[in-house]
């Protein structure tokens, strides 16, 4: 069975509603913990690349000192990675308390906030180059690791993969306010993260040696700091022996984080199958892809999805349903189906965390009762 481990980015929110930049502060609670890396740790660690050991779960600073990093353990089944979601949120959130803050699972700030740059030489020379972009991107995501057998087999799943992604999108949609204004998007961080200049779709590459050619040759356009860099929708680790899904919100509950976990194992190890068998990747352009994923940012479940059959608009539930029925066999074999429909028929019921944040701003009329709101989310209340 594949193996899967999550990253998360959570916000930093004071009692009133309102991103603080106290993440430095909470993180050198949780290193005194053994829990994490202090600012000063991490970048020393980053300029030392002596991060390429066994995972390790842990909390770690992020660009914005209004973020904290979770990483969970390496997890065999959906069970264990809802246990490490919910234990390193509530440990993000002590250390938070700690600091006179919480956390919160939002993939933008619902409020105006003036976003603080993390001290570091990493961060440092991404404002510096990156301007605006940089200076703006206070974004929370979601990363999924699942394990694959070496490079050419990651390779082959990016490649068949690609299609699905903007479902994962909708699914997680979690950030449909951006400097105090409802954006009409489901996933506003979708768009704040395709402004890098390696963000956005991957692929189809063909071969192993055609992925890392193209690494090779984005980093020499020197418009990338370093690989850290490489920003596609999903793309190898270069660390773990895993694919890295990266095109999802931070899940606002800890449920919908894991039926994103198991979503994406599902497409792994289907992808794996069908190119094992012989079956050619889907040829389907990045233009069309890209306009996929901008339909889902835009929308969430609330409306039309593309169809990656067809290439067509067709209500969400539908186009859900077709991702499931595609995952069905590896899903079963990974005892994973029964979580999985489970999880899906409980977000076309009650909608993403998009769709909570606004009708909660509907209900108020304020967004900082929007973040409080998603603090209680967060922690499963």
């Amino acid at each position: 069975m594949r193996t899967v481990g999550v990253e998360e980015e959570l916000m930093v929110v004071s009692a009133d509603g309102v991103p603080v930049p106290l993440g430095p502060r909470a993180l050198e609670v949780a290193a005194r913990r053994g829990e994490g890396e202090t600012v000063e740790e991490h970048d020393r660690a980053e300029r030392a690349d002596t991060h390429a050991g066994d995972p390790v779960a842990h909390l770690v600073p992020e660009l914005k000192q209004q973020q904290i990093e979770l990483g969970t353990q390496v997890c065999d089944t959906l069970d264990d990675v809802a246990a490490q979601l919910r234990h390193w949120r509530s440990s993000a959130d002590a250390a938070a308390r700690a600091a006179g803050a919480r956390v919160a699972a939002l993939a933008t700030s619902p409020v105006p906030v003036e976003a603080v740059p993390t001290a570091g030489q990493r961060y440092e020379r991404m404002v510096a180059e990156f301007g605006q972009t940089a200076r703006e991107q206070l974004t929370c995501g979601c990363h999924v690791h699942v394990t694959v057998d070496g490079d050419e087999e990651g390779v082959a799943v990016l490649d068949r993969i690609r299609v699905w992604l903007p479902v994962l999108t909708a699914l997680t949609a979690n950030s449909p306010f951006w400097y105090g204004r409802d954006t009409g998007y489901a996933s506003f961080r979708s768009q704040a993260w395709s402004r890098w200049p390696s963000a956005g779709i991957n692929g189809p590459y063909g071969s192993l040696e055609a992925y890392h050619r193209l690494i090779a040759d984005l980093l020499a356009t020197e418009a990338v700091l370093d690989e850290g860099m490489i920003y596609f929708d999903a793309r190898l680790s270069a660390t773990w022996p895993t694919v890295e899904v990266r095109v999802s919100d931070v899940a606002l509950r800890v449920e919908d984080a894991v039926l994103l976990a198991g979503l994406v194992r599902g497409l792994v190890e289907t992808a794996a199958r069908e190119w094992r068998a012989g079956r050619p990747a889907p040829d389907v352009r990045a233009e069309l892809v890209r306009a996929a994923g901008w339909r889902a940012g835009r929308s969430g479940t609330t409306g039309d999805l593309v169809d990656p059959r067809t290439g067509r608009p067709a209500p969400a539930a539908a186009v859900v349903g077709a991702l499931v029925t595609h995952l069905r066999p590896a899903l079963t074999d990974a005892g994973d189906l029964a979580a999985v429909q489970r999880g899906v028929a409980d977000v076309l019921r009650r909608g993403t965390g998009a769709d909570l944040q606004r009708a909660v701003y509907a209900e108020t009329g304020d967004l900082t009762a929007v973040v409080r709101r998603a603090v209680a989310a967060t922690h499963g209340h």
